[in-house]
This record gives C-alpha cells, sequence and structure tokens, in this order.
C-alpha cells in the first residue's frame, strides 16, 4: 500500500460545551513504537492463527463505514463535485493495516452503497496492488509490511446484510425487512446481520429474518458515556497530564449496555439461533480532537484496533482465507469478541464434548455435554506489570430482565457439566491492573471505582453460545 504525503490544513471546532479544540484534515499519522519490555497500549498483533482441532484464529471487523457512507469522513465523504476524499479513503485502509486485522465486512449506508458498483463497493484499487478474490466478491489488499486483509462489502439499512457478492436484483429490497428481502440477501452470498438492536424489542428481534444481531455496538456505548467522554477530550486538548494513553480513551466508553444482554439473552432463551458481533461502527466523523500521539481521537486505527471479532475458520490448501470461509464460520457462529485495547488474548478456547465428540461454540449440542473453556493471558505482557485479574464465567441465557445468569466461574480454567437445555456462552472478565500507569491517574473512574468492589470489573472477552438441546 502506498504512503500518503498530503499538505496538512489546521481549524478549529467548537464542541457542544463551547470549548474550541483543534482538528485537522492530515492523513493519521503512523503509531507510535511501542517500549521495550512487552505489550502496551496501541501494540498491534496479528490473529493467534492455527488452534485447536484445526480452526484457525482469524480477527476482524464487523460493522465499519467507508467513504461509500454519506455520514463517514466528518460527514462529507464527496465533495461537491463528486470527488471522493482521498484523505478518509486511504485512512481507512491505512488503519485496517495498522490495527492487522484479517478482514472487514463493510457495512455503508444505503444511500450511497446502493447506488456504488462492484467492485467500488471494494474500495478496490489495482494501481495499490489489489486483487479481486472469488470472482470479485471481495478485495485483497497488501500492507506495507506484507500483511494482507480481505475487503468484503455490505450495508446498513433496514438490515445489515454483509459479504454481499454482487447487488440484489431488485436493489429497492434494501430498504425493507421482508422474508423477501431476506432471501435475495441470501442468494447474493450475504450473512443477515442487525446493527443497533436496542431499536428493536425481544419480540421483533425473534421475528424478524436475520441470521444475528450486535451484542456490542460502540456507538450506542458512545452515547451511553459521551458526557465523561468529552470531558477526557477537553482535558487532553487543555494538555492534562492525567489524561489516559490515547489509544486507551475508547475504554473510557465501553461499559455493558443493560438493554443489549437483556435483549441478547431472552432472544436466546427463546429457542431462535442467533449470530452474534461487536459493531465497530467507525465513520471517522465524530472526535476530531488531535491527541498527543499527532492522531485523531476517533482515528481508524484508534477505533480498529480498540476491539475485534475472531472468527475459527478452515482454510483452502492455500492457507489464505477467502470470504467465503470467512462467512462459513461467522453464520455458524464460530465467533468471539476481544476488547484488545486491553491486551491481546492468547490461549483462549470454549468447547463441548460429549462421548468423544467436540461442539464448537455456534452449534448445536446434546444434554449432558460438559463445556470446557481455557482461560487466556495477554499475550507478551511485561513481566515487570502487576498481572490483570482474570476471572472466566459461564452464562445462561433467560427470560429475565438481566437476559444472563451465572451458572460456573473461574478464575483458571473452566468446566461444566450440562444438565438442561439452554443457550450457554463463556465469557472473560477482567481487571485491568497492568494498565494502571497508563491510565496515569490513581483517581481516573476506569480503575477506582473497580477496585472497591472484588466483582468489579470489565468484559474481555464475549464469545457465542453453545446450543444445549
Amino acid at each position: 500500500m502506498r504512503r500518503i504525503r498530503l499538505a496538512c490544513t489546521v481549524a478549529a471546532i467548537t464542541t457542544v460545551t463551547g470549548t474550541v479544540v483543534g482538528t485537522t484534515s492530515c492523513p493519521d499519522a503512523p503509531p507510535p513504537a511501542p517500549p521495550a519490555g512487552g505489550w502496551a497500549p496501541g501494540t498491534i498483533f496479528p490473529a493467534e492463527g492455527p488452534v485447536s482441532r484445526g480452526f484457525v484464529d482469524v480477527r476482524g471487523l464487523v460493522h465499519a463505514h467507508s467513504v461509500f457512507s454519506h455520514d463517514a469522513c466528518d460527514g462529507v465523504p464527496v465533495d461537491d463535485n463528486g470527488v471522493i476524499d482521498s484523505v478518509c479513503f486511504d485512512d481507512f485502509r491505512r488503519g485496517l493495516c495498522q490495527s492487522k486485522h484479517d478482514f472487514v465486512f463493510l457495512t455503508d449506508h444505503g444511500d450511497r452503497f446502493d447506488t456504488t458498483e462492484y467492485p467500488d463497493t471494494l474500495l478496490f484499487k489495482p494501481d495499490l496492488g489489489d486483487v479481486l478474490v472469488n470472482n470479485g466478491s471481495a478485495n485483497r489488499i497488501t500492507c506495507d509490511d506484507g500483511h494482507t486483509a480481505l475487503i468484503m462489502a455490505g450495508s446498513e439499512n433496514s438490515m445489515m446484510p454483509v459479504g454481499l457478492e454482487h447487488h440484489v436484483p431488485d436493489r429497492s429490497l434494501y430498504g425493507a425487512q421482508t422474508q423477501e428481502t431476506a432471501d435475495a440477501l441470501h442468494d447474493a452470498g450475504a450473512v443477515i446481520l442487525l446493527a443497533h438492536p436496542e431499536d428493536y424489542d425481544t419480540a421483533q428481534l425473534i421475528a424478524m429474518p436475520v441470521d444475528g444481531f450486535e451484542m456490542y455496538n460502540l456507538h450506542a456505548n458512545t452515547l451511553l458515556g459521551a458526557g465523561f467522554a468529552l470531558d477526557l477530550l477537553v482535558r487532553a486538548n487543555d494538555g492534562d497530564p492525567g489524561v489516559p494513553h490515547p489509544d486507551l480513551l475508547v475504554l473510557a466508553l465501553v461499559s455493558e449496555d443493560p438493554g443489549y444482554l437483556q435483549r441478547w439473552g431472552n432472544v436466546l432463551a427463546s429457542g431462535k439461533k442467533v449470530v452474534s458481533t461487536m459493531g465497530t461502527d467507525c465513520h471517522r466523523n465524530t472526535f476530531r480532537t488531535i491527541l498527543e500521539d499527532g492522531e485523531r481521537a476517533d482515528s481508524y486505527r484508534r477505533m480498529m484496533l480498540s476491539f475485534s471479532n475472531h472468527l475459527r475458520i478452515t482454510t483452502g490448501a492455500d492457507g489464505v482465507a477467502n470470504d467465503a470461509e470467512l462467512k462459513e464460520a461467522l453464520a455458524a457462529g464460530r465467533v468471539w469478541g476481544a476488547f484488545e485495547n486491553m491486551g491481546y488474548p492468547v490461549g483462549f478456547d470454549a468447547v463441548a464434548d460429549k462421548d468423544g465428540t467436540s461442539f464448537e461454540f455456534g452449534g448445536d449440542v446434546p444434554v449432558g455435554a460438559t463445556i470446557r473453556a481455557t482461560l487466556p493471558t495477554v499475550r507478551d505482557l511485561d513481566p515487570a506489570k502487576e498481572a490483570p485479574r482474570l476471572r472466566l464465567r459461564l452464562m445462561k441465557a433467560d427470560d429475565s430482565e438481566a437476559g444472563f445468569v451465572e451458572v460456573a466461574s473461574s478464575d483458571a480454567d473452566l468446566s461444566f457439566v450440562t444438565t438442561e437445555p439452554g443457550a450457554y456462552r463463556v465469557e472473560v472478565r477482567m481487571l485491568p491492573l497492568h494498565l494502571r500507569q497508563d491510565l496515569r491517574d490513581e483517581d481516573f473512574r476506569l480503575l477506582d471505582e473497580l477496585e472497591g468492589n472484588s466483582q468489579g470489573d470489565y468484559v474481555w472477552i464475549y464469545a457465542n453460545p453453545f446450543y444445549v438441546r
């Protein structure tokens, strides 16, 4: 991928509080080199690769907006003459490379996606070395360091089909939530998800002809923590040394939305199988403040590295995943999400087994099977740092307001024999004590509010459920 060097323009905007903060249209700066001694905020690792039972772990994004969304790029993805914002276009691709993702399922809004043709929808640029795969259904880009990433098209419209291999014949169907639309989207190769489940009640989510919906969405979470985030940005703009490391600012927005958990659990408790994903929902249009690393607060890189979806895939003879293999894993529910801004998990696994047969998460499991989960560690953590507190939990979906009830937990590996049907999911919790120095303020709420409660922690990993039948 080429390196972009453009003249920069600096402007100023006024926030909702009346505070003026600096902005820039410069391409985002490359991330600083991590300090010696192991993982630190901003450190990037590729996916784990080959893991248990013949699967390969790959990581990437589900729900991301490019120049083909009207509200991306500070709301001006194209100028009055229809010319695409090349800085924003390149920043998206650069961010994908800097975060070392293996794939991205684009979800551009219908008002531009519907009228954009393939392979433009795939951000395809042959002069940058891009290669179309599977008869043009996806675009493989090659980064400066040789890392490759697969870009697939999709749309956030009435539903959120991802991995569309081509447009549906009748594009007016994109705006409908009907079985006819679902059939057409499936015929076009899509896995049909739904963004922002907070906009629907449980009965609607059960009835809707979708394959799944989001278990987390950063945009929705930002609205819950907007006041706190704005305060941090103002402090950062004022040079406050107590503001955390720039790549930990997203952590200030992360909370477990009770509405999301309730809907997720209640739908699963109904018996419906749903694929659950974590939505980055990056637009590069929200927090324009330039932070100490010379990069926008909402840069594509910063949003993309904060968390990702991991897929357990099988690959062909060449060992390189294509879009069909990624979508097979996604549709099967072999998906887990990790908040990697707190550290990259290594060694995580969850499997059910009975009578010598193994079952992956996302699959149907017989009653009496044993669910086993392996507690991961933070990859390449500096041994001189205080270790985070980690805990595995096995949660069973129910129809309560909470959505789930804990049936087992452990601060080591976990084993649980199922005795009744239901949807069981594994999660990993973390108290990120290893980030104390990077949070920079002993009174900063991210640790201060948690350490007084022995159960206080963050979710680090959400995995899709086992369906015990």
